[in-house]
């Protein structure tokens, strides 16, 4: 809720300051995008919307639960476990869309979509088929695409509310890839959390974690490593 890098660092150079080296370009029919951290710059407004309606409720932060657990993961876990674990008076649909609403209030007042991103964007569907995949509500989703003209650039949209299992579970990104029609190992994806990275090589496809939301390090497991979007755009569209 992310240049080039594979998880091989050159040798006297950090892995997290590793460069994607010559190669042929990758062979796609699709890139699927997460949205939370990829898309636009939300993950903190998530936090804060989480704390805040927790305040209002009477809790403050001592919720037992450590945001930083559910980054890449869902709301409906998030607040699944904070009932389970507290046993609010109100319900869980109440409590989803309590932060629901604030975050796509703040989200349309600052509208913090990552820079480059729109441009790269545009750059990708001239090329292939988009999608988004994200944890988010779709309300959330919708509010986001709705910003400087996203919506368009993308034929499939799915939330995980749509599907029995999230990140890092290949769920969402197995739907996705059917929604396309396009097979599992002809998608790249575009992700910057753990789970999400976890959740795209579990469903067969490739992946490319952008270093918004974890240091390089923590993402080696990705197919690629890359600090900016134009070292994506360098890698999915470099001359053939």
């Amino acid at each position: 809720m992310d240049g080039v890098t594979s998880d091989r660092s050159a040798p006297g150079r950090r892995r997290d300051e590793a460069e994607a080296g010559p190669g042929p370009p990758p062979d796609f029919r699709a890139v699927i995008l997460d949205m939370d951290g990829v898309i636009v710059d939300s993950e903190p407004l998530h936090e804060r919307a989480f704390y805040e309606v927790l305040e209002e409720l009477g809790y403050g932060r001592n919720t037992g639960l450590r945001f930083a657990d559910y980054v890449g993961r869902s709301d409906f876990e998030l607040w699944a476990d904070f009932v389970a674990l507290r046993q609010p008076a109100q319900s869980l649909d109440q409590l989803l869309a309590l932060k629901r609403d604030r975050v796509i209030k703040v989200m349309r007042r600052e509208q913090p979509i990552f820079a480059g991103l729109p441009e790269l964007v545009k750059r990708l569907a001239a090329r292939a088929p988009l999608a988004v995949a994200s944890g988010s509500d779709r309300a959330v989703i919708d509010a986001v695409l709705a910003l400087k003209g996203l919506r368009g650039f993308f034929s499939v949209i799915v939330s995980a509310s749509e599907v029995a299992r999230g990140k890092p579970a290949p769920d969402i990104f197995l739907r996705t890839a059917g929604l396309l029609d396009v097979p599992p190992r002809d998608c790249w994806v575009i992700e910057d959390s753990k789970p999400g990275v976890a959740a795209a090589l579990a469903a067969g496809m490739r992946v490319i974690a952008i270093t918004n939301t974890h240091p390089a390090h923590e993402l080696r497991q990705a197919t690629q490593v890359v600090r900016t979007y134009a070292e994506i755009e360098r890698l999915l569209l470099r001359p053939r």
